[in-house]
């Protein structure tokens, strides 16, 4: 038995056709025509969701994807409308590097890896994708994949004798000079 996530109603998403591909398949009748639709789901706030389906209405495929990519959103971490570290995704031939940048610098993206940090609500960010592949379904689940991969490092509190408070980096800063 599975359990399928609730499709937040109250939340307000804006998506984006990523592909629309005909596919065809060969019967003993003659071909079978589908359309297959590759779509990106976010908020703008952090939120953001790809998904594929297929149908044989190109309306029917577009609607069943933002549907999935809603049920499949992830929270992406960012801190000063970028991300807090450099990460790298693999999926398939595809291949990016996510890298942070500096407040006024821009979204520096191309396609794919545009849109989704675009509608995830990344402002300043430095993409690169490293592989030759121009599949666009690859391309946005690696990006997800490296969103994914996303941590913050939380400093700990240490009190000393004097009790004054320093953070354990500056520990390590002090004692090193």
């Amino acid at each position: 038995m599975t359990v399928q996530k609730e499709i937040p109603k109250n939340e307000e998403f804006e998506s984006k056709l990523l592909n629309l591909s005909r596919v065809e398949r060969m019967t003993g009748g003659g071909r079978r025509l589908r359309f297959q639709a590759v779509v990106v789901v976010g908020d703008k706030n952090g939120k953001v969701g790809v998904a594929s389906a297929k149908s044989t209405d190109v309306s029917q495929a577009i609607e069943k994807a933002t549907k999935m990519a809603k049920k499949r959103m992830i929270t992406v971490l960012m801190v000063d409308d970028t991300i807090p570290h450099q990460t790298e995704a693999k999926f398939g031939a595809a291949q990016i590097i996510l890298r942070p940048q500096i407040k006024g610098r821009g979204l520096v993206a191309g396609g794919t890896i545009r849109t989704i940090c675009l509608l995830a609500g990344i402002k300043n960010i430095s993409a690169k994708a490293i592989s030759r592949t121009d599949n666009k379904l690859n391309n946005a689940k690696a990006t997800i994949k490296a969103l994914e991969k996303l941590k913050v490092k939380e400093s700990k509190k240490v009190v000393l004798a004097d009790s004054s408070e320093k953070t354990e980096t500056e520990n390590h800063a002090t004692s090193s000079n």
